[in-house]
C-alpha cells in the first residue's frame, strides 16, 4: 500500500553525508592512508564526530515519530546511551591514571545535566512563554524514583561499604549493582511504554500545533534506521581514535581530570537537551521531561552495567563514588527535582533554582 503523500520524506543532506563522511575517515585511517596523529586530520576527525552524534540523534528523532511517545523518548534515550559508553569505553581502555573514574565521572556529569541544566532551562524558557507549564505527576515521579535510586547505589554507595575501600565496589558487588540496576531499568521501560503508558503521555491541547507531527514514511523510517546505525558506529570509532588528544587538551587547558567526563556527557546530551528544551518552547513539557529523565536513567540503568561488564572483562578497576562535595551537589539536585516534580505545573522559579544548581556544579568542576 502506498504512503500517503502528505507524509514526511525529505531528508536533509547532512544527515546522510556527516557519517559517510565519518565512514570514509576511518577507512582512510586504517589502511593508513591518513596519519592519525596529523593536527589537521584530528580537528576533521572531531567535527565529524560532532556532526555524527546530531545525524545519530536526528535519525532516532525520525524512528520516534514513526513510534509515538513514550518510545520516541525512549529510543533517544538508547541512542544517546550507545555513543556515552562508546566515548567512556574508548578512554578507559587508556591506561593513564584517572582512566578508572571516567566512567564515574560521566554519568555524575550526565545526571547533573539533566536535572538542573536541560530541566532547568525548559523550565526557564517554556515558562517565559507560557508562564505555566504542566505535566503528568504519575510520570515524572515514577521516573524520578527510578533515577534516585539508581544515582544512590552506583554514586553515593560506593564510598560506605566495606568489602572494598572505597570508591571502588568489590567483585561481586560491582556484578550485583549492574544486575539490579540493568533490571530496575527494564522495569522503568515496561512500566512506560507497556503497563501505565498513559502515565507519560502528553496532554493534548488544541491550541497548540505543535502536539501532532506528520508521520515519516516507511522508506523515510527504513533509511533513518540504516543511518542511525552508521551514525552510532562512526561514533563508536572516532571517539577511540580520539580519546587520547580529548583527554591532553582538557589537561593542557588547566582543567582537572574529571572534566573529562562533563565534556562527555556535554556532547552526548547537546542534541537531546536542544529537542528538550524546543519541545518545552512549544508548551509539550511532558515529552521535554520524558526525554530529559529518560536519558539520565539510560545513563545509569544502561551505562553502569555495560561498563562494569567491559572492566570485569579487561581487569581494570571502576571507582564509582563520587566525591563529598560531589554528594552534597547530587543530593541537593535530587531533593529539588522531587520539589519540582511534585506539584503537576512549574514556572520560571523553579526553573531558575536548577540552574543555579548547575552553575555551582559546573564552576566546581572546572575549580574544584
Amino acid at each position: 500500500m502506498p504512503d500517503k503523500p502528505d507524509k514526511v520524506e525529505h531528508m536533509p543532506s547532512w544527515v546522510w553525508a556527516a557519517p559517510l563522511a565519518a565512514v570514509a575517515l576511518l577507512a582512510l585511517m586504517l589502511i593508513g592512508l591518513v596519519p592519525v596523529t596529523n593536527a589537521l586530520i584530528m580537528l576533521l576527525a572531531s567535527a565529524l564526530l560532532g556532526a555524527s552524534v546530531f545525524a545519530a540523534v536526528h535519525h532516532a528523532e525520525v524512528l520516534a515519530l514513526r513510534l509515538g511517545e513514550p518510545f520516541g523518548s525512549l529510543l533517544l534515550a538508547v541512542a544517546v546511551t550507545v555513543i556515552e559508553v562508546a566515548l567512556i569505553v574508548s578512554l578507559m581502555l587508556n591506561a593513564s591514571a584517572g582512566s578508572s573514574s571516567y566512567a564515574r565521572d560521566t554519568v555524575y556529569a550526565a545526571v547533573m545535566l539533566v536535572l538542573n541544566g536541560v530541566v532547568g532551562l525548559c523550565l526557564v524558557i517554556g515558562g517565559a512563554r507560557h508562564h505555566e507549564q504542566s505535566f503528568q505527576t504519575q510520570g515524572a515521579g515514577a521516573a524520578l524514583g527510578v533515577l534516585c535510586t539508581l544515582a544512590t547505589i552506583t554514586l553515593i554507595l560506593p564510598n560506605y561499604t566495606i568489602a572494598a575501600p572505597g570508591p571502588v565496589y568489590s567483585l561481586s558487588q560491582l556484578i550485583f549493582v549492574g544486575v539490579v540496576s540493568f533490571v530496575l531499568y527494564a522495569i522503568f521501560i515496561f512500566v512506560q511504554t507497556v503497563r501505565h503508558r498513559d502515565y507519560f503521555l502528553p496532554e493534548a491541547s488544541a491550541t497548540n500545533p505543535d502536539d501532532h507531527h506528520e508521520m515519516p514514511t516507511q522508506r523515510a523510517s527504513r533509511q533513518s534506521l540504516a543511518l542511525l546505525c552508521l551514525s552510532l558506529v562512526a561514533v563508536v570509532f572516532l571517539a577511540k581514535a580520539l580519546s587520547g588528544p580529548l583527554k591532553a587538551a582538557i589537561v593542557g587547558a588547566g582543567l582537572p581530570d574529571t572534566f573529562v567526563g562533563v565534556v562527555i556527557a556535554a556532547v552526548v546530551l547537546l542534541p537531546e537537551a536542544l529537542a528538550a528544551v524546543s519541545a518545552a518552547r512549544a508548551n509539550r513539557l511532558q515529552t521535554s521531561l520524558n526525554l530529559a529523565l529518560g536519558s539520565a536513567i539510560a545513563s545509569i540503568g544502561l551505562t553502569i552495567p555495560a561498563v562494569a561488564v567491559v572492566s570485569i572483562m579487561l581487569g581494570k578497576s571502576l571507582a564509582l563514588g563520587i566525591p563529598g562535595a560531589s554528594t552534597v551537589l547530587l543530593t541537593l539536585t535530587m531533593l529539588v527535582a522531587t520539589i519540582t516534580l511534585a506539584t503537576g505545573s512549574t514556572t520560571v522559579l523553579q526553573g531558575a533554582i536548577h540552574l543555579v544548581i548547575f552553575g555551582v556544579f559546573v564552576f566546581l568542576s572546572a575549580v574544584p
